[in-house]
């Protein structure tokens, strides 16, 4: 059996969505060995769920927070189970519990990005190193494994996240798409994300603070912002305080179409931040064929490269900010050639088929090693 231990898979935020690719591939996986796929989500609601993906259902148990549950199943599990996949660090220690109780057990751990770039509690960081393989979006991620978890550098892949399936599949029709509901007119900058307080390292602030600026050049300029949590109202008084509420929209997308169609109709996509470990937005704005800009750290100047499909600005720096928006609403032509380099890449190197390929090479390399 492969097990597979989740935070959580049903909502809606990049770690969740790569944690449904991740199933569906691990659900292949196992069936090509003739092999059962069995996935536990701690923080889902409890019972038995399921999610879609690329026409296909996938079953998940969830333990709606009960931990002791959760981690009483996982040992119980490691009877039968050949390979553990752990979608989070912070259930590393779970993994290693089954690994001392069933020795021959493989172990795989995921990294996102920011989790990471701090040290984490010694049981976490032995229970990462101690993993046959931990796996992470970016090289940036890597040496933060490396260096503040202290996992051994041949224990670390680099696994780039890929567009997701169903997206691949409308995306020829996004442009036919109406906006959504709310969706203004005239010129869109849009970002996309979760407005939380623990979050506010995505820079939503800083487009808003900009917003000001820009309008004196481009009075038909309005910042659309998708997404919802708790620091939305912070950022609605911002918007207030600034003069701009009525150029700032917070839309919170019902479905994937309203998503896709307001990546089709903004002229922009901007999330200038500080914590990305890799950026799936990114992804999702460059297969629309729009330009970039994001932070100038973390993971992200390995999707946006620099002037070519997008732009990198310094987080916090507002004028920076400001330049690379006005050259890309000042120069259409550059906006359309770096949107088309964009999408280009895309499609050679973020396909979810690639993603599928290099998971499936590196759970064979797992099964390979031979266990003491």
């Amino acid at each position: 059996m492969i097990l597979g231990l989740f935070p959580e898979s049903l909502s809606a935020g990049g770690v969740q969505r790569v944690g449904r690719h991740v199933a569906s591939v691990l659900a292949a996986y196992a069936a090509m060995r003739g092999w059962p796929a069995r996935f536990l989500s701690l923080n889902d609601p409890p019972g038995r769920q399921f999610f879609s993906l690329a026409g296909a259902q996938y079953p998940i148990q969830g333990y709606g927070r009960q931990k002791a549950r959760f981690v009483l199943d996982a040992w119980r599990a490691a009877g039968s189970a050949q390979l553990v996949v752990a979608l989070h660090p912070n259930l590393a220690p779970i993994s290693a519990m089954m690994k001392w109780r069933a020795q021959r057990l493989r172990s795989v751990i995921f990294a996102h990005g920011v989790e990471v770039w701090s040290p984490l509690r010694l049981v976490r960081r032995r229970a990462l190193a101690g993993a046959d393989r931990v796996v992470a979006p970016s090289e940036d991620t890597l040496d933060h494994l490396a260096v503040q978890q202290g996992v051994p550098r041949n224990k670390l892949v680099r696994l780039p996240w890929g567009l997701d399936p169903d997206w691949e599949e409308r995306l020829p029709a996004s442009s036919a798409l109406p906006p959504p509901d709310g969706y203004p007119s005239g010129r869109v900058i849009l970002s996309v994300g979760r407005w939380s307080a623990a979050e506010r390292y995505k820079g939503l602030d800083h487009l808003i603070s900009v917003l000001p600026r820009l309008l004196s050049s481009a009075p038909d300029l309005s910042l659309v912002a998708i997404g919802d949590g708790d620091d939305r109202p912070r950022l609605e008084t911002l918007a207030a305080n600034r003069g701009v509420s009525a150029r700032v929209r917070f839309l919170t997308c019902a479905s994937q179409d309203e998503l896709m169609s307001s990546y089709a109709h903004c002229t922009l996509f901007a999330l200038p931040s500080r914590g990305e470990g890799f950026g799936l937005v990114f992804l999702e704005a460059m297969a629309c064929g729009k330009p970039v800009i994001g932070g100038a750290h973390g993971g992200t100047p390995e999707v946006i490269e620099n002037g070519v499909s997008g732009i990198l600005v310094p987080h916090a720096d507002l004028d920076a900010l400001q330049r690379a928006i006005e050259s890309l609403l000042a120069d259409p032509g550059l906006a359309v050639r770096m949107g088309e380099r964009g999408r280009a890449r895309v499609q050679q190197e973020y396909r979810f088929s690639a993603f599928a390929a290099r998971l499936h090479q590196l759970l064979d390399d797992v099964m390979a090693i031979i266990q003491p």
